[in-house]
């Protein structure tokens, strides 16, 4: 005998198909880049009141201007955070623009190298993991 399955069923069926391992990965990303974003609003608004935490090294090929590093850290991580924020609601783009700023903020982090080594190895790890948990295949896109 044959069953029928409704399009609702059908539905259900590819909700319950959506791996538990691609949607915790989605949201340890949103909780790392809320964090990540919150810790380069503090690392730059260390940074525009040239906080000595932080060592000035002229000799760094990429070398600028200790403020100037700071309003890119405080901006970059506020959009960054608003952007993980977004992730939790489901919004679709929010996977896209969260590469795209992993992407930028692992480039600020490598031109920050000179200011805060540890720091910015760290967060370039990070946003490396951010990248693979938002570009790792999902199962409702095979079905």
């Amino acid at each position: 005998m044959a069953t029928h399955v409704s399009g609702a069923g059908r539905e259900q069926g590819r909700a319950a198909a959506v791996s538990p391992w691609v949607t915790g990965w989605t949201a340890a990303a949103a909780v790392l880049m809320v964090f990540g974003g919150i810790m380069a609003i503090f690392a730059g608004i260390a940074a525009i009141a040239n906080d000595p935490v932080f060592v000035v090294n002229d000799d760094f090929v990429y070398a600028f201007n200790l403020t100037g590093w700071g309003w890119v850290h405080l901006l970059l991580g506020v959009v960054i955070a608003i952007a993980g924020v977004a992730l939790f609601t489901g919004a679709p783009w929010a996977r896209a623009v969260g590469v795209v700023l992993a992407g930028l903020s692992m480039i600020a982090n490598f031109l920050w190298l000179p200011y805060a080594p540890v720091w910015s190895i760290v967060l370039i790890v990070v946003d490396g993991f951010i990248i693979w948990a938002l570009c790792s295949p999902r199962r409702e896109s095979a079905t």
